[in-house]
Parts: C-alpha cells; structure tokens; sequence
C-alpha cells in the first residue's frame, strides 16, 4: 500500500473512520464503507419463499468505485478488521463485507467499539473475533421479514385503496396505537367533579393558607354541585381545628442514564428534538468531535442501546469527578447501577459520556448548538445518575370542620443531592406551585374566610408526542433502539399521521389502513403478535431457535390472510373520506376539501364536477401586512421553500422571506419579524422609517455570493419583494 500500512480497519462513516484513524499507528489504514454495500433488490421480493426462505443479495447500485477501492486496499493487508456498529445492522454490514470482497476467514476480524476512545480502540484492535452469525442471522430473519410484508401487502393497498401506499410489519403497529388512542378519545365520556378550597386564617397569629376537601374518615370525591352546596353549609362560619400535622423528610433518588428510547424522550421534552433528528446528532458524538487541545474525540458511548449497564470504570470516573467538583455530600455513597427491563438486549452500556471530566461548559465552542444541548443533556443524567439523592421537607396538615377534613400539603428542597446537576422532564404539565404553610400545632384554631368551589371534568388521554409514542412502543416490546426513530417518521413521511400541535393524530387515510389492516391482518397489527416476534428474534441472536423457523411460522399464518384478503377483496375499492377544511369555495359556498394531486396537497370544492373551484393551501401566519395592515399567510414556491405575503396578494404585492411574529415594534406598533430557521430567532422591525429598523444584513443570515443572489428563485407570480414600508 502507498503508506506501507498493512493492517485495513472498515467503518461505516467518514467521521468515525477518522477518529479511529488517529488513535491507530500509521500500520493501519481506516476506511469508510457508507453503510450497506450489499443488500436485497429494491425492484423484486428478492427472497425465494419456496427455497427455504433464501435471500438473493445483491452489490448496491452506485457504490461499485467504493467496493473496487475496499478491494483494493485489502489486497495489500495482512489483516481486515471490519469495525462497524456494535449491533445486529452492524454485524450484517460486517458479513456483507467480506462475502462481497471475498474476503478469507482467516484474514478477516471482527471488532467493535462502545466508545471511541483510545483505549477502548486499542483494546478492540488487540481483542478480535469472529463474525458472530447469530447476530447476523437476527437482522437476516428481521430484514426478510420486513420485505416480505412490505412487498406482499402493500400491492393489495394500492390496489383497494391507493396507489403508492405501504405496510410494514412494525409501522403498521405503531399507526395502530396512535388510531387506537384516537379512538379512545371519541368514545371518552367526561365525568362531572368538584373541588373545594377554603382559606383559613389563624386567630392569635399572623398567617393563613389554602386547604382543599379531602372528605370524611375517609377520602371522597364530590360529584356534583348539591354535594358542594351541602358541604359549605356544614362548614360555614363555623371554625376549623388543627388534626394533624405530619412533618417528613422525602428522598427521591435520581433516573437511571439514558439508554435509547429515554434519551429520545427527554430529548423531546426538553430540546423539542424529533427522535430522528436526536439519532443524527447522537451519531456525531458517538462518532467524534474536533475539541481544542483533544483532537477528534468520540465524546458518548454507543447510542442504540436498551442496556442500564455501566462499566465500573465509568462509575469509578463518575465517583472521582463528583468527589472533586461537589464535594462528599453530593456523592452517593458507593455506585449506583440499575437493573435493566427483563426484554432488555443487554448487548451495551447505557448512553454516557466517554469522559466524565469533558463537561459540557468547557467544550462548548467546539459543539453545534445542537451537539452542546445534547451532549448537556447525556453528561447531566449519567453524573446525576451517580449522586446522593435530593431531600425535601414535606408537611401535611389536616384541619377539621363538621366533621369534615381539609388537606393543605407543601414540599421545599432541603438538599439538592442530584438536582444539583439534572431534573427529569415529564410528559405531563406540572403540578401548581404551593405556598408555605405557617408552623402550626395540633388543637389550634383556624378561621375560615373564604370558601371556593370550582367544577371540573375529567380529561380525555392526551395524543401520543413522538416522546410518548416510542414510550409506548417500548413498555409494549413493538420495535428496538434501532428502529424507534424510524418508525415514527415512517408513519409521518407515509401520511398515516399528522403531527397537530406537537402531538400525533391520524388522518382518514391512516385510519382506513388501519381498519382494513386490523379486519384482514390482525396478526400483523397485533401488538402482543409483533412484541412476541421480537422476542423470537432476539432468541434467534441468542442462538437459541434457528431463523428460518421464525420465518417459516410466520409467512404460514400471513399468506393465508393475504389470499384471504385477496378473495374477500376482489371487487372492493376503498374510499379515503376528505378532509374537510374551513376554506369557504368563493363560487357555491360549500366547505372545501383537502386533495392530493401530482404536487402535493390543495383545496377543491366537493361539488366537482358542477364546481371546480381549487386552490392552495396557505397557513395564516400571526402579525399584519406592513404595507396594508391585511393578514399574512405562508406560502411556498416552486421549489418548496417558504416564503410570507399578503392576503391580498397582487393587489398589495408585500412579501418577506422573514417569519412574521405575534411581537409588534414597541416604536412604531408594526409587526416585527424574525430570520427563517431552527431555534429561537430574535425579533426585529422591517419598517425602514422606523428608528428601531434592521437592515437586510443585519438580520443574521449568511452573507451571500454574488453567484447565490442571482440564482436566487423569484417568490411565486402576484406578489413582489418589499423592505416593509408603512
């Protein structure tokens, strides 16, 4: 080879090929393989059914310079390490390579990395195996069984439904349980009740507090107003007495490090970071960071995990740097590990950071805004994870009128323990803050001088987020860390479901798959059916059932369903009801609906063909016109970009590539706007006779080329670029 190097290591990424090409002498040579080389056809099922279930791979069209160049390499070397991703996709990459390349047994090893780390490189490099063809077996057995659905079932949705439609065996599932959770909400009956809060006031002492109904000896719920009235009647004007008065120390223990399905859903929360878009930028940590003084660094461990593991190193690290940065207090005594769920793989180490002592504030400068906030995220809940518990002074009093007990309760921090470093988000809006309570004693006496009633309903179950549904998908064993991102882009991507103020709904057409999916393929919807499956191949990884058995089970059940389908099907076509929008059709009057063309989506009059009135769809956006004070709608051009204009269109000709805000100019009362992009944009003003005005190249963007300015697309026919003029 041109360096002399005779050792060849395969990743599977640029970047993670030249992190471990540093920490390697200059006898290895590290090249990228960009993922897959070999796989099945995209244009046939590619899996000889009658034959055993026997895959037919083939080279992936497009890489043939890649595999001529990895060929190459190999032919010099004395050893090939194939070192991509420590799990299942990485093992089947791993195999694919060296029946691709021919490669012999005993030239080829396997390694892997948790970490890419120097040590953790090393040790691998020096710690070699062989292919492990279980591993590769499970993602084999997965992979068929996937086409096999995807390639069988969704010809018969094209057909009944319509064309470009798709099943899958694990989307098809998760569609389900966001249909499901619709439904519940429609049948969902409110139930009346009532609360009752009384504000007592003590009588030698200065001091009052709210406490609210508890009940009786024992805890009653108040169903209706009646009750309520009755209650107050018993109560009024008479004084209360002090009962009880509990005073308690509350430790809360810390939350276990993030393994993949956590990290997704805290990363939601708390970043309103879509799964997918939180994998990616995991990846780039995993992978590695240029970071001044350090070089590439690979600062998290591996990220698709369902492992609670640490190893004691990490813990070893974790203790030392609590110790020095906190103090002993904030240590939790001895490690802390946690007991992973019983499906759980266990195959890594949950998500922590490579080097406890990279804290996020001193590489900083050398994180994306993205990159920072996560890795932020990873650092905090794996050293929580290893500090005392927080302490709380809890007091309870209970006071008593008629016979009938009012609760006050409040909490205080007495010791931050772990809060210190990381709180847990929730899914669920927080409870109301409470106001202290005086220092009271048992026997006092309390006067009442306000007495409140307020009515309520019980709620619905919220819509799944992108967090709760990978949630969901984890308690019930649908899907692995490696699939949850994708699924629930899936199912987005496939129109299947909306995201409607950051939580899921599905559309008719979701909802017409779903049904026929469920009266014709319930196996394949089940969600005990799918978790049982991943079950069985997680036995296949164990070595434990051979893999085409699990396939061989399943295709019996499912093409007995599909010619089922087939037959009870074959003279039904399937109507996706529209969606009938608010837009009023100028011609007839009636509601328009919601279409799918060649282009995307549009509005259409449902009276077609007598009316055939369209147009497309706008989103009103918040703020008015500058130049006429009308409303402002987003619109996109030809090639998709978003762009903002006036309701008037031609007639006023305003519109701004800037995103109009709620924020009006404090000096002049228009609205102000903001740059276009990801996160929080400050606002400025636009009106160039306005003493607050922000030039054009002052808003934050990008300066431009000359080239760039030119082949910058006009905004759409009827409206004109403006600077906002009043």
């Amino acid at each position: 080879m041109a360096n002399g190097a005779s050792n060849l290591v395969i990743v599977e990424s640029p970047s993670k090929a030249k992190t471990i090409g540093k920490y390697l002498g200059s006898d290895y040579i590290v090249k990228a393989c960009m993922g897959h080389l070999r796989d099945l056809p995209k244009s046939t099922l590619g899996v000889d059914i009658e034959h055993d279930f026997e895959p037919h791979y083939i080279q992936v069209k497009g890489k043939e310079s890649l595999v001529h160049e990895l060929k190459d390499a190999a032919k010099d070397c004395d050893t090939v390490y194939l070192a991509t991703d420590p799990d299942r996709e990485g093992e089947a990459i791993s195999w694919h390579l060296r029946e691709l390349m021919q490669l012999p047994e005993e030239k080829t090893r396997r390694v892997t990395f948790n970490e890419i780390t120097r040590g953790v490189v090393t040790r691998a490099i020096h710690e070699p195996r062989a292919i492990d063809m279980d591993l590769v077996d499970a993602q084999q057995a997965r992979r068929i069984l996937d086409r096999i659905v995807g390639y069988q079932l969704s010809p018969l949705l094209w057909k009944k439904i319509r064309r470009g439609l798709s099943a899958g065996r694990v989307q098809s599932v998760a569609t389900r349980l966001v249909v499901d959770r619709e439904q519940e909400i429609r049948d969902f009956v409110p139930q009346e009740y009532w609360t009752l809060d009384v504000t007592l006031r003590r009588i030698e002492k200065e001091g009052s507090f709210v406490a609210r109904y508890y009940g009786d000896k024992r805890r009653r719920e108040l169903k209706n107003e009646a009750e309520v009235d009755a209650l107050i009647a018993d109560v009024q004007g008479k004084p209360f007495t002090v009962t009880n008065v509990k005073r308690v120390v509350k430790k809360k223990n810390p939350a276990p490090p993030f393994i993949t399905s956590t990290l997704q859903q805290e990363a939601s929360r708390k970043l309103n970071m879509t799964p997918r878009r939180t994998m990616a930028v995991a990846q780039q940590l995993y992978e590695g960071v240029e970071v001044k003084g350090e070089g590439l660094v690979g600062l998290i461990t591996y990220m698709r995990t369902d492992s609670l593991r640490l190893s004691d190193d990490a813990l070893y690290a974790a203790k030392d740097f609590i110790l020095g940065r906190y103090g002993k207090e904030y240590y939790n005594g001895a490690p802390r590990r946690f007991k992973s769920q019983r499906q759980a793989q266990d195959a890594h180490e949950a998500i922590r950071p490579s080097n406890v002592r990279l804290d996020p504030e001193s590489i900083r400068g050398d994180l994306t805004p993205e990159q920072y906030k996560l890795y932020r995220l990873i650092w905090g809940r794996f050293v929580a994870s290893q500090m005392a518990p927080a302490e709380y002074d809890v007091v309870s009093i209970d006071t008593e009128c008629a016979g009938h007990v009012f609760r006050a309760s409040h909490q205080s921090l007495r010791f931050a323990g772990f809060t210190a470093v990381y709180e847990e988000g929730r899914d669920d809006e927080q409870d109301a803050k409470q106001s202290p309570l005086p220092d009271l004693a048992e026997g006092e006496q309390l006067n009442p001088t306000k007495i409140e009633k307020e009515q309520h309903f019980t709620q619905p179950p919220a819509r799944y987020t992108e967090a709760t549904l990978v949630k969901a998908m984890e308690e019930k064993g649908v899907g692995r860390p490696s699939t949850y991102a994708t699924i629930v882009s899936t199912i987005q991507d496939r129109e299947y479901v909306v995201k409607q103020d950051k939580r899921l709904a599905p559309t008719p057409l979701g909802e017409i798959v779903n049904g026929l999916m469920v009266e014709r393929f319930n196996d394949v919807v089940d969600v005990d059916f799918t978790a049982n499956m991943e079950a069985q191949l997680d036995q296949v990884e164990e070595g434990k059932i051979p893999w085409r058995r699990v396939l061989e089970e399943f295709y019996g059940v499912f093409h007995k369903e599909l010619e089922d389908a087939e037959e009870a099907l074959k003279d039904t076509r399937i109507k996706v009801p529209d969606e009938v929008s608010d837009e009023i059709c100028e011609v007839c009057g009636r509601n328009m609906v919601v279409k799918v063309g060649r282009f995307g989506k549009f509005l259409a009059c449902p009276g077609y063909p007598e009316c055939k009135n369209t147009k497309p769809i706008v989103e009103r956006m918040p703020g008015r016109c500058p130049k006429c004070g009308s409303g402002l709608l987003k619109r996109k051009s030809k090639r998709g970009y978003a762009y903002y204009s006036c309701e008037k269109g031609a007639q006023c000709g305003f519109m701004s590539w800037d995103v109009p805000t709620a924020e009006d100019c404090p000096h002049c009362g228009q609205t102000m706007f903001k740059k276009s992009g990801r996160g929080r944009m400050k606002p400025f003003c636009i009106n160039e006779n306005c003493e607050a005005f922000v030039p054009e190249d002052k808003r934050g963007y990008t300066r431009r080329s000359a080239q760039s300015k030119q082949a910058e697309e006009k905004p759409a026919k009827g409206t004109r670029r403006t600077k906002g003029k009043a």
